[in-house]
């Protein structure tokens, strides 16, 4: 998703940096996988709609 607008707006932030949905970027599940150096990290999304990161 490099440098993907999915947020439904602008795509930036105020200070412009890239902004991104989490809803987006889990589709019509609750998790996502990100991969940092070649590191896998679980970003899941709570009951209560809270973010997690995870290694």
């Amino acid at each position: 998703m490099d440098g993907v607008n999915m947020t439904g707006d602008s795509g930036q932030a105020s200070d412009d940096k890239p902004r991104y949905s989490a809803r987006e970027l889990t589709g019509s599940g609750q998790t996502a996988e990100i991969v940092l150096d070649g590191q896998i990290y679980t970003l899941r999304i709570t009951r209560s709609g809270k973010l997690i990161l995870t290694k």
